[in-house]
């Protein structure tokens, strides 16, 4: 009779090395990465006449397997293991008998995985804004550094003081630095100090442009010039989109001057300079220049560090500093992209119930981020290597068993599997077309010792360290 999804799967497992042989035969013919996400958790549950139940950790897993190659390689696998023809049937073991699957975000398509922030009600700004504000958007929230501190005590100023402090508050930056939860952040701000009675308008250049178009075409342009003028606030992000739109700058241009004079507050957003936008009218840079024009500049390393803790904390997950510094270091520009980072970490992490530690993040990110472990070849490692412990690689690629030769060989299979793409196969090959259990006996005993041994485990770090620096001169 078929055991069910809730049996004792862990000790089946142990006890069966052929399924032990089904997980080396992956291990050996799949990149780490791939391997450590998708087949290291499963567990053998039973077999039948023809088919193999096996268990895995969460619906993703399961479903991931199913509808793509990795099915195929499983397959494949099996038969070597088993030494007959079996047929794979994936099952969900639950670790929790709480648990309910009936609306698992692993179900979801891929993109799904990162939530979005969730946007504040409707309603809270004037009916024609196109954007909405993000509930996590707000000055509690914004970390402050040295590249954002003159943009953020502005924006402070004006949500004290709308039409008054700094007006019009022009924010400049390259994209993904923060302009967006600024200006997001005055509007909350505003709207809890005054609405119902502040009348915020915030959209896009983008929508200004096309609704001023349908204006015209559709012979309303008294009521769009109302409309965009009986504002007590006006937010346009990325006001640069007026560049070559001469008839454009000219409406926008009267649409200023109205809410200038009766001392409404105008906020604007670019990724340049008022200067520095093609054709825009000089009026115009002149009057983007009235109040305050405020740059904020890509976030030095501990600004970095502090976003990322921060995003953690928010989603739930204090990362570790280990891990923290390894994502400021590699995100040096761009805060929206290290954010959509934490998203898929903490996302993939809590799917696959996995603690978050380096190797885990470098494997999750390596596509996401282009990191230092991801372009790291073999021959950086065996040079990393043979600097520091003085052996000669034709030694380690020899037949030689000596302690000495054997050791730094066993060093450049475990940094091999760790820190590039390789197959086991294909670091096996590398050194003298060793099989690849040998490779897994050189991982196992290095990982062993790494435990034991403190002065080993700052080897190794020293080591990876080597390697990086040492990427790409070999070649």
């Amino acid at each position: 009779m078929p055991q069910s999804s809730e049996s004792a799967a862990v000790p089946l497992a142990q006890a069966d090395p052929r399924f032990q042989r089904v997980l080396e035969h992956v291990q050996a013919r799949t990149k780490k990465p791939i391997y450590d996400t998708w087949f290291r958790n499963l567990e053998l549950i039973g077999v039948d006449e023809d088919v193999v139940r096996i268990g895995t950790p969460n619906p993703f897993v399961k479903r991931w397997i199913e509808e793509s190659d990795l099915m195929h390689t499983l397959c494949d696998a099996v038969r070597v293991g088993f030494e007959r023809n079996l047929t794979p049937e994936l099952l969900i073991t639950r670790r929790d008998e709480d648990a309910s699957t009936d609306d698992d975000p692993a179900l979801a398509p891929a993109s799904a995985l990162e939530p979005a922030p969730s946007a504040a009600p409707p309603g809270l700004l004037e009916q024609d804004s196109s954007i909405q504000l993000k509930d996590d958007y707000t000055f509690q929230t914004y970390i402050v550094g040295p590249n954002n501190r003159l943009a953020h005590a502005a924006a402070l100023a004006v949500a004290e003081s709308p039409g008054q402090a700094y007006n019009p508050l022009f924010v400049h930056s390259a994209v993904g630095l923060g302009k967006t939860h600024l200006l997001q952040g005055v509007c909350h701000a505003l709207l809890g100090k005054h609405s119902p009675r502040a009348k915020i308008l915030y959209l896009s250049c983008e929508d200004f442009v096309n609704r001023f178009i349908e204006a015209v075409k559709d012979g309303e342009l008294e009521q769009f010039r109302y409309k965009y003028r009986n504002v007590d606030v006006l937010v346009i992000d990325d006001i640069h989109f007026l560049a070559d739109k001469e008839r454009i700058q000219e409406e926008f241009f009267h649409t200023f001057n109205t809410l200038y004079n009766a001392q409404k507050q105008i906020i604007l957003s670019a990724d340049c300079a008022p200067s520095e936008i093609p054709t825009l009218e000089d009026r115009l840079v002149s009057r983007f220049k009235w109040g305050l024009v405020a740059r904020i500049d890509p976030p030095e390393f501990e600004t970095r560090a502090a976003i990322i803790k921060q995003k953690g904390e928010a989603k739930g997950t204090r990362l570790d500093d280990e891990v923290v510094g390894f994502l400021a270091s590699r995100m040096e520009s761009n805060i929206r992209e290290l954010e959509g980072a934490i998203n898929r970490l903490v996302g993939t992490a809590s799917l696959m119930n996995r603690r978050i530690d380096l190797p885990f993040a470098q494997q999750v990110l390596a596509d996401m981020l282009g990191t230092e472990v991801s372009r790291v070849q073999i021959q950086d490692i065996c040079d990393a290597v043979v600097n520091r412990l003085k052996v000669k690689l034709s030694d380690m690629q020899s037949k030689k068993r000596t302690k000495r030769i054997a050791f730094p060989r066993q060093l450049c299979m475990f940094l091999a599997r760790d820190m590039t793409d390789l197959t086991l196969s294909d670091i096996g090959a590398h050194f003298g077309g060793r099989d690849h259990t040998t490779v897994i006996y050189a991982i196992e005993r290095i990982e062993e010792r790494i435990k034991a041994e403190p002065e080993l485990a700052q080897l190794v770090e020293d080591l990876r360290r080597d390697s990086r620096s040492l990427r790409g001169q070999s070649r």
